[in-house]
């Protein structure tokens, strides 16, 4: 590095980040208060007993018509959460209890003054909506922190989700248990049956049981939300405030023992093929067997195994146009990786991101012709989940994906080539996390690692790392029934392989060692691993009547990398974090509830220059008439993106402002809608203006029909294109071009679902979706951790577009050429899913898929009527059917 260049480093020392100090503050501040707070929650003595009957008496119909159902004593005595908290509840409801040898038995009673006013459409299983429903949950463990819920509309649906913390609003939708109900509707209001095998319930081997039970009952038509343990809003808890379940004697979970074989078959039709690919035809077809296993290992775990795993019915992720350097984060949708995930992710990193396994090859094949794979077969997988009579939470998963190979045609030599784009790949992961203390505290461990077969001398040696371990603890320390928590991290990261692969991820956008401003960070390519840290703390108060507050510090050493099988932004960050919150639950003469919070927020790196600090302020507000609306308001000052350069050097960022507000009706109400709307601005020139929505409606008894409209509209006045050589000495001898985009985008997502019954369901989703930049009025960073640019066309250069898209600039003696990425986007994807679940845990699928793209001419403009156009694109269609049958072992 020249002296000029050294000279030209701008010094931040003056905004070092927050040290240990405040750490220790965190720590001494969770000492005093864990030995002033921790105290027993309250106790509650309500109880029902569940009534033995033989086996096969009730007939499931929704009707209570069976004496027995009125022997059993009733639960009763509901109070309402809203709209008056505590009140008795307007409508009464009984809820009875019976088991026999193999289930449970749940038979429920709830009444309506005008039953015409129920609102209940038939929708598929777990899709309840705004529905009237009876929920019913077990803590069968009685751990007094986890719970099974299972829900039933008055039209019949069925609702079920795991609560793995003490929490109502902690959700695993993923649970999907074999159980059934019905529900029926008559003069008195409406009445449901429920049946929940005890083969899908994990319980401790004892001959005398006690569980946990909450029963909540939603009536949309009053705003009424009731439950037989009522918890007060500003108190916390969940399953540690259950009434309980007892007379449950001599009841076994069996062997649990569940096969499923599924068989498939799939079509592809594409609308456009070059007669001279060797590789693809017009129309394609396959078909396709697998199999799925749980079971029980005693009473406590589930081992659940996939061979040769099938999502075909899983739907399209949405499309967009990514112009920054991170990589999108999809959501998971295939239920194996789905169900019980919570067991596998803790409070720490992102160690686990399953939408690894399997991903697209990461391999690169050049010819003529052509053929990728879309994704890396899942040879098989399997996972060990539950939790023990000690507190102990298990959760563990494995997968082998396949040696995938791309076929390449050579048309000179008429020859085709077989080229590996992905290596034969093990994948592990292992959580631990301990339950203790009488506020159900939690300690935890993960361990993940990555093995790829990769011998020395294989192209993707140089691109992949041949071994990655990560893992850590985490802790939540809770006091005084959770109203306090004290909860934090520590991790660790571990990569190593080729030297070329060390280098790619040194220099990817989660670590940028290249930075030539960075004097604690540096490239060094005949590195074989990487490793790193990452640690936080955060202690908080989360409830009370009023107030609440949280603070937290984190940390993320520059060698941290996760994204072999988790996911990680960025590392290189030290970040501390605070809010403080006024909230008030009780209804005034205006709010039903509101509150106010303030928040601050700073970010530095590890070279101690502060990258952001954000103030925020956010009012949030229930209406009388149960609408509720929302105003944040932010500002972020000035800071320096070490970011901004792709691997160059520090970039100024201007102070900025924005503004958001949302807005949605009565969440009860038959037609739902909601709003929201950005506006945000800096000092630079740039700005964003978004605006989206949802609208909510069901025509018909049996329809549903959502809209999501979205559009946003950004002119980004720093916007990174390409890095080039022969650059002048301030900036080390490259140029940083950047320029100004204007961009727009435009999408609505649409679904609609008939409902035969809740258990065949037809459902449609699609997606046009039209976006397209413009780039101008380009130039170069003028300095290290400069705002400016130096703008081609000034300061002795000149700036000549010479062909569609390419420019050439003249510096001096210099002269270099770049391209404008500008683009015009127009994709259409949609799913259409036949749904039947001919019998219970037994389902058919038939599925067809469009994914229609093109590009447009950049004139063309971002319309409403651009959405409709696509339509009009080609692309390419599939069709899939599928079985599955669930058979259990007794």
């Amino acid at each position: 590095m020249t002296t000029e260049a050294k000279q030209a480093i701008p010094r931040h020392r003056s905004l070092e980040p927050p040290g240990t100090g405040i750490l220790s503050i965190f720590l001494l501040l969770s000492i005093i208060l864990g030995l002033r707070l921790n105290a027993a929650p309250p106790k509650h003595e309500k109880r029902i007993r569940a009534i033995r009957i033989p086996n096969h008496l009730i007939h499931l119909d929704g009707r209570l018509t069976e004496p027995i159902w009125q022997q059993a004593p009733a639960v009763t005595g509901f109070r309402q959460r809203d709209p008056v908290e505590g009140a008795p509840a307007d409508e009464l409801t009984e809820v009875r209890f019976l088991y026999d040898e193999d289930a449970l038995y749940v038979g429920a009673r709830m009444y309506s003054q005008n039953p015409r006013r129920i609102i209940a459409g038939v929708s598929r299983r777990d899709a309840a909506s705004n529905s009237e429903r009876i929920i019913i949950s077990l803590d069968t463990y009685r751990d007094r922190r986890t719970a099974y819920s299972f829900g039933v509309t008055a039209t019949g649906v069925r609702v079920d989700y795991y609560h793995p913390e003490d929490h109502e609003f902690r959700r695993d939708y993923s649970f999907d248990p074999v159980w059934e109900a019905r529900a029926h509707i008559d003069s008195l209001g409406w009445t449901a049956e429920v049946r929940i095998p005890f083969s899908q319930l994990r319980f401790n081997p004892h001959r005398q049981q006690v569980w946990g039970v909450n029963i909540n009952r939603w009536i949309p038509s009053l705003n009424e939300d009731v439950y037989w343990v009522y918890i007060p809003k500003n108190e916390t808890g969940w399953a540690s405030r259950f009434g309980e379940l007892v007379g449950l004697e001599g009841i076994h979970p069996g062997r649990r023992i569940e096969l499923m074989p599924y068989a498939a078959a799939e079509a592809t039709l594409r609308s456009e093929v070059d007669p001279a690919d060797p590789f693809h035809r017009s129309t394609e077809a396959i078909a396709r067997g697998g199999m799925d296993l749980k079971m029980g290992l005693g009473p406590n775990l589930t081992l659940d195994a996939t061979v040769n795993p099938d999502f075909g019915q899983v739907e399209a992720d949405p499309a967009e146009v990514n112009l920054s350097a991170f990589e999108t984060f999809f959501e998971e949708r295939r239920p194996f990786f789905i169900e019980g995930s919570g067991l596998l992710t803790g409070s720490g990193p992102g160690y686990f991101y399953s939408r690894r396994i399997g991903a697209a090859p990461r391999g690169e094949a050049s010819g003529d012709f052509v053929d990728v794979p879309d994704n890396t077969t899942i040879l098989g997988a399997a996972k060990l989940t539950g939790r023990l009579r000690s507190g102990l939470s298990v959760g563990a998963l494995g997968a082998i994906t396949a040696r995938e190979f791309a076929r390449v045609f050579y048309d000179s030599s008429r020859t085709e080539q077989a080229v590996e784009v992905e290596p034969l790949t093990a994948y592990g992961i292992v959580r631990l996390q301990q339950e203790f203390g009488r506020d159900a505290s939690t300690a935890g461990i993960t361990l993940t690692g990555v093995r790829r077969d990769l011998p020395r001398g294989s192209p993707l040696a140089d691109i992949l790392a041949r071994q990655a371990i990560t893992g850590g603890g985490d802790w939540r320390w809770r006091f005084q029934g959770g109203k306090y928590e004290f909860s934090g991290h520590l991790g660790f990261s571990h990569v190593s392989g080729e030297p070329g692969a060390i280098a790619q991820i040194q220099q990817s956008s989660a670590h940028y060692f290249q930075r030539p401003d960075a004097d604690h960070v540096h490239l060094d390519t005949t590195r074989t691993s990487l490793g790193g840290y990452a640690a936080a703390m955060r202690f908080s108060k989360n409830g009370g009547r009023h107030w609440l507050w949280e603070a937290e510090v984190e940390a993320e050493s520059p060698g941290f990398e996760l994204n072999d099988l988790g996911r990680l932004r960025t590392a290189d960050d030290i970040l501390t974090r605070a809010q403080l919150t006024y909230r008030e639950n009780r209804p005034g003469r205006v709010f039903h509830s509101y509150r106010v919070s303030l928040r601050t927020f700073s970010l530095w790196n590890f070279g101690g220059v502060r990258k952001v600090t954000r103030l925020g302020m956010e009012f949030e507000q229930t209406w009388k008439n149960f609408w509720n609306s929302a105003l944040e308001i932010g500002y972020r000052s000035r800071g320096l993106s070490d970011r901004m350069a792709r691997g160059g050097p520090l970039v100024g960022s201007g102070s900025a402002w924005r503004i958001e507000a949302r807005l949605r009706n009565n969440f009860g109400a038959s037609t739902r809608w909601n709003m929201e709307a950005l506006y945000k601005k800096d000092e630079l020139d740039t700005w964003e203006f978004e605006l989206s929505g949802e609208i909510f409606l069901r025509p018909a008894h049996r329809w549903e029909l959502s809209l999501n409209p979205f559009f946003a509209r950004e002119v980004e006045t720093r916007q990174y294109i390409t890095t080039l050589e022969d650059g002048r000495p301030e900036t080390f001898g490259q140029r940083y071009i950047f320029s100004t985009v204007d961009r727009k985008t435009l999408s609505l997502q649409v679904r609609l679902n008939y409902a035969f019954t809740p258990d065949l369901t037809l459902e449609l989703y699609a997606e046009p979706f039209a976006a397209s930049g413009r780039f101008y009025n380009f130039g170069e960073l003028s300095a290290p951790g400069s705002r400016h640019l130096r703008r081609y066309g000034t300061e002795g250069t000149t700036i000549e577009e010479t062909g569609e898209g390419e420019y050439t600039v003249t510096d001096g003696e210099n002269q270099f050429s770049f391209s404008s990425p500008d683009f015009n986007r127009r994709s259409f994807r949609s799913n259409v899913v036949l749904r039947w679940e001919w019998q219970p845990g037994s389902t058919l699928f038939l599925v067809w898929q469009q994914d229609r793209a093109a590009d447009v001419d950049i004139s063309r403009r971002v319309t409403p009527a651009a959405l409709w156009n696509t339509l009009s694109n080609k692309g390419n269609q599939f069709l899939a059917l599928k079985v599955s049958y669930w058979l259990p072992v007794k």
